[in-house]
């Protein structure tokens, strides 16, 4: 017990100052509601870092890390989305999906920046040297946090980004990011794939992957693996102490087949971005160019512009790449009955209802797959009576 505790009074102090204990703070957002948020002050001048909670959390899952970066030096402030804990707000699970989306797209930067704000506002904290980690649905808010900030340095676990994320992170390829992704992940079976995806998209050489066998999403990891706080404390230490990042400096970006064909997909040239495709499965079939559901959104897109063939080029790539996928196979049906090709369309829904069975995919999912997937057999068949 002596030796636990004379460990505890060495944590939680720098250099013999005695370690500042975590507080409750209110952040004013841009339309007047009130946030809630836990700062975690460091004992001397800093940097700081911003954390972002998954959607299936709180502002609490960042405690672990918090603690860490604070003794550690670094300030770091973890906030309640408005709808989440203890901010103002219509309780984000209770709200319609459009009023979520809504939310999220219209509501959630401005707090996301009110929030860095008010941490550069604090004593002690170096405006200069500012990060954000993201978990989930926090991964899109940090990016486009950096989009907007300009950070100096990010972490994200098992989350995704979207389009103009995506575009941002291939362009300002100076930001190093750190990822983390366990391969018992509930939400995606292949995270640790995706989040290392994303890594390959930046191409920072200093970017580092953390992968573990256990642990599910995002700061669910923290529990069975309290060396990952640990790692991220060194990456911030690293980034934003030892090296800070320099937004000026010229990189040598690590090419690789994933950036590559995002390069070319990203530019119209689809065409190209499937040549390119080909090319690097045929010398390895087990590249990892893409995340299903990024493919299925960039397929989408193209439909929804009504470029039908470019879609069902893409819809096909990603069949290609999950032969097993129900819902790869049902947005192919999509593609080619935009396209008029209803056998072709026929033949897609009643492959994904055969593969159905065996998706990894939640109850939810396969049951609107296969509404889908039953919608175009029942329209193809009234089409030709």
């Amino acid at each position: 017990m002596l030796e636990l505790l004379g460990v505890l009074l060495v944590a939680s102090t720098i250099a013999g100052v005695p370690q500042p204990a975590p507080r409750a703070v209110d952040i004013a957002a841009p339309d007047g509601a009130v946030l809630r948020g836990t700062y975690y002050p460091a004992a001397a001048q800093g940097p700081g870092v911003l954390l972002l909670h998954m959607c299936n959390t709180t502002r609490t899952s960042w405690e672990p890390l918090g603690r860490a970066l604070s003794g550690a030096g670094i300030h770091a402030l973890a906030v309640d989305y408005r709808g989440f804990g203890e901010s103002a707000g219509e309780r984000f699970d209770s709200q319609p999906p459009q009023d979520r989306q809504r939310a999220v797209v219209e509501k959630w930067p401005g707090d996301v920046d009110a929030a860095l704000a008010f941490l550069a506002s604090q004593a002690g904290v170096d405006k200069s040297r500012l990060a954000a980690a993201g978990g989930s649905c926090g991964v899109n808010q940090a990016v486009h946090l950096a989009e907007r900030q300009r950070v100096k340095s990010l972490v994200l676990l098992a989350g995704a980004t979207d389009a103009a994320g995506r575009a941002f992170l291939q362009r300002e390829s100076w930001l190093p990011i750190f990822a983390s992704a366990a391969a018992d992940d509930q939400f995606d079976a292949d995270a640790p794939r995706s989040m290392q995806w994303l890594l390959d998209l930046s191409g920072n050489p200093r970017n580092r992957f953390v992968g573990f066998a256990d642990g599910r999403h995002g700061t669910e990891i923290f529990g069975p693996h309290p060396e990952l706080p640990r790692q991220i404390v060194e990456w911030f230490t690293e980034t934003l102490v030892t090296a800070p990042a320099d937004a000026t400096a010229a990189v040598e970006v690590k090419p690789s087949p994933a950036r590559q064909f995002w390069a070319a997909l990203d530019s119209g040239d689809v065409q190209r971005a499937v040549e390119q495709s080909n090319d690097v499965r045929k010398r390895d079939p087990a590249a990892f160019l893409f995340p299903e559901f990024v493919m299925n959104q960039a397929g989408y897109e193209r439909l929804q512009a009504g470029k039908t063939k470019e879609a069902i080029a893409l819809f096909t790539l990603n069949v290609e790449a999950y032969p097993q996928s129900a819902n790869a196979q049902d947005s192919l049906g999509d593609g080619y009955l935009a396209d008029g090709q209803s056998d072709l369309a026929l033949a897609a829904a009643r492959k994904s209802l055969e593969l159905l069975p065996g998706d990894k995919a939640t109850e939810q999912v396969q049951q609107a797959i296969r509404k889908s997937a039953e919608g175009k057999i029942e329209k193809i068949a009234d089409a030709t009576k």
